[in-house]
């Protein structure tokens, strides 16, 4: 929500963050900064097995991006959280299949997909259809608590029941840190594009976000936009 009149959001996102960024929101001078920092990271943690860190690309197109849509407005969950399950589980690889013989999209095992009536879990409706039912099925399990929802969808329910939360597996607690900051970073353009806001983007591949047109954008947003370029080694302002 935009407390005041002529307020600018600025998101600065460099579109070639890595994935371990997370967000900072700071405002001065009546201007609400929101940026993508790096975090450090205690020690790197080994991948899920149906796709290795090094594969996701956060910043990738979606495939399947309606099919995606329409099974998370039928179960009431946000399409960028389910866009985020299937870009760790298989990276939008139909025909993926991890060394446990989980498979498709959002790597349904065969006991999963029968339970949830896919016959064909290589077909990328069916186990969209499936895997969303199930992550919703988790998350009301978990009662809206999506990490707990993600680590069962990871290592199972069973294994949450028996250690009272994430399981101490490096695999799981690296999968559901993956997922939860994909979707916090997934979040920000929805909700600009949701709230209306307007969308900039300079030549170095950084982002603006603000509810101003072009020729309302203040001498502060657009100092911040030619700096940035100037690091760049870039010279011209695009806007």
């Amino acid at each position: 929500m935009i407390p005041r009149a002529g307020l600018v959001i600025a998101a600065i996102l460099s579109v070639h963050s890595v994935a371990a960024a997370e967000i900072r929101m700071e405002e001065r001078d009546g201007v609400l900064y929101i940026s993508s920092v790096e975090t450090p990271r205690p020690s790197p943690a080994p991948s899920a097995p149906a796709l290795p860190a090094a594969q996701i690309a956060d910043r990738a197109p979606v495939p399947y991006r309606d099919l995606i849509r329409a099974a998370a407005e039928r179960h009431e969950l946000a399409p960028e959280l389910v866009e985020s399950v299937i870009r760790v589980e298989s990276n939008f690889k139909a025909r993926a299949v991890s060394p446990k013989g989980a498979r498709g999209l959002m790597q349904l095992m065969p006991a999963t997909a029968a339970m949830l009536g896919v016959r064909n879990a290589f077909d990328a409706r069916q186990n969209i259809e499936g895997g969303v039912r199930h992550l919703r099925h988790l998350v009301d399990r978990y009662r809206g608590n999506l990490a707990l929802a993600l680590a069962a969808y990871n290592a199972g329910v069973e294994a949450v029941t028996r250690y009272g939360g994430i399981p101490p597996y490096a695999e799981t607690q690296a999968y559901v840190a993956r997922i939860l900051r994909l979707h916090q970073r997934a979040e920000l353009p929805a909700a600009a594009e949701a709230a209306g806001l307007y969308r900039y983007e300079a030549a170095d591949g950084h982002v603006v976000y603000s509810n101003l047109p072009i020729d309302k954008l203040s001498g502060t947003v657009r100092e911040i936009l030619a700096e940035r370029q100037q690091r760049a080694g870039l010279t011209e302002f695009p806007f």
